[in-house]
């Protein structure tokens, strides 16, 4: 216990120690929400994967679809890295960047703004941001006291209050500079801890073969044995449904798109696409590759007769580990999970402040006062999820994974086709860009609240994103041209050419 009290204080005064650190580099609007638009490849990289891996990948997602399909879930870590990081990176980075910064957008609904001449796009799309980023906190929460409950035996309100506190802290002192820094050192104790974890885990088993033999052993519904094991698992229709919601659902996130927003350089998008595409690789592919063991290991504590518990598989495999490796293990979730709460808590604040405030409900908001409605909205935001995550737990829910799964099909749904054909196609309407706010949103409430229009929320948020990939194209083709001077206006920047000083 005092081994892992000890990591555990570390890492907190590390994590605020950071924070005031960088509380002169977010003197100003630009400073706090972008860090000056100024952030290096490693820093930009790391705040992407860190932003992107929580405790719900690493607890929820791991548990539930490690536990039904074997080790061909890894098969959702590689796509995490493919396509969630390298095609992401790839494909958006630099135009991103280039026409964030061409339209001094500095959220994605002002981006929705600018780019679309619509200022009632952009209220709706800070509203759709500000609701639907509370199931993911909450799913933060829940993720995060699985594991402190495994390691201290502490109640759950304790575990969320103080993560709270401390995420509030230096995110308030510091801004996104304070993130990305602290999303850099978190960063590396996800690295190394992921793979430590997975030798010890492993060769308490027997080491990988002996791992792998008895995971073939075990029979699946229909009574088979091998298919845990086999190259795409029992249920290949579900694993790529997995697949596309955690990897192409980065493509519409605002608090994903936002780190490139933030990059200082074309040079820095190319070196940060490696380090993210490695970083992913890592850490989810070493996530879900752990998650595929579950069924070997002792189930007496997530299985009953009322079913299996998916969320307390990790932590009941991880509870079989020395104190120093549970002490490691609960600094690297918590490290996931603070990185992923500071980057929505900003992305959540300075929306609401910088796009729904400004200029409509406070006419004249100077950028002293944007400041403190921003610090002020991050600490409010912060105490809503908390009080929702404790309702939350106190009542009947879903499993982590599907609270995830609400919150990805509605804010990626919404954005995914109007960002990226916003960024390379003249011919976007906004028109196309309403139908998809609308569809997005009434596909994952009709779901989760009237009829069950798919099995899961997985499926229906992967259904809501296809379907903005679909309706964007099409709704604009049928629909009056934008106007041309506006639109080259803004593609402009794609063609201006840079003099550089030559050195000296």
């Amino acid at each position: 216990m005092v081994i892992k009290i000890i990591l555990l204080v570390l890492f907190f005064a590390i994590t605020v120690a950071i924070g005031f650190y960088c509380r002169k580099k977010s003197a100003n609007v630009n400073q706090f929400v972008l860090g000056g638009r100024s952030i290096g490849p490693w820093m930009s990289a790391f705040a992407y994967g860190t932003s992107y891996f929580s405790a719900v990948i690493f607890v929820g997602y791991a548990g539930q679809f490690g536990w039904k399909f074997g080790l061909s879930t890894t098969w959702v870590g590689i796509g995490n890295a493919l396509i969630g990081s390298l095609a992401a990176w790839l494909l958006l980075g630099r135009r991103t960047r280039i026409m964030t910064q061409h339209l001094g957008s500095i959220t994605m609904p002002d981006f929705f703004e600018k780019r679309y001449d619509s200022k009632n796009l952009k209220l709706a799309a800070s509203a759709i941001i500000f609701i639907f980023m509370i199931p993911y906190t909450a799913s933060l929460y829940n993720g995060l006291s699985r594991i402190f409950g495994m390691a201290f035996n502490i109640d759950y309100s304790v575990c969320i209050i103080v993560m709270a506190v401390l995420t509030a802290v230096y995110v308030i002192a510091g801004g996104y500079f304070a993130t990305a820094f602290n999303d850099f050192v978190q960063g590396i104790i996800m690295l190394g801890g992921i793979v430590l974890i997975i030798i010890f885990v492993l060769n308490g088993h027997g080491g990988f073969s002996q791992a792998v033999s008895d995971l073939s052993k075990v029979p699946d519904a229909s009574g088979n044995t091998g298919s845990f094991t086999s190259l795409f698992g029992p249920d290949l229709k579900a694993l790529i449904g997995v697949v596309l919601l955690t990897s192409l659902g980065t493509w519409g996130l605002p608090q994903m798109v936002h780190k490139f927003y933030a990059i200082k350089s074309d040079s820095a998008i190319k070196q940060g696409t490696v380090i993210s595409t490695v970083f992913a690789l890592i850490i989810a592919g070493g996530c879900y590759f752990l998650g595929g063991f579950g069924r070997i290991f002792d189930s007496s504590s997530f299985v009953s007769e009322s079913g299996v518990l998916y969320d307390a598989i990790i932590p009941s495999v991880l509870s079989k580990m020395p104190d120093i490796l549970i002490g490691i293990a609960v600094v690297l979730v918590l490290s996931a999970s603070m990185s992923t709460l500071s980057s929505l808590v900003l992305t959540s604040s300075s929306t609401l402040t910088l796009d729904f405030i400004k200029g409509t409900v406070i006419k004249d908001m100077n950028e002293k006062k944007q400041m403190k409605t921003i610090r002020f909205l991050l600490a409010f935001f912060i105490v809503v999820s908390v009080v929702l995550a404790l309702i939350q737990y106190k009542s009947k829910v879903n499993f982590i994974a599907q609270l995830m799964g609400i919150s990805w099909g509605a804010l990626a749904g919404s954005f995914l086709g109007p960002f990226i054909f916003g960024l390379y196609w003249k011919r976007t309407t906004k028109e196309s860009v309403w139908i998809s706010f609308l569809a997005a949103v009434a596909v994952t409430v009709t779901n989760t609240f009237i009829v069950k229009l798919f099995e899961t929320p997985i499926i229906a948020g992967v259904a809501a994103m296809l379907l903005s990939l679909v309706l964007v194209p099409v709704v604009s083709l049928i629909t009056k041209k934008p106007d041309s001077r506006l639109v080259d206006s803004i593609f402009c920047c794609y063609t201006k050419k840079t003099i550089t000083k030559a050195a000296d």
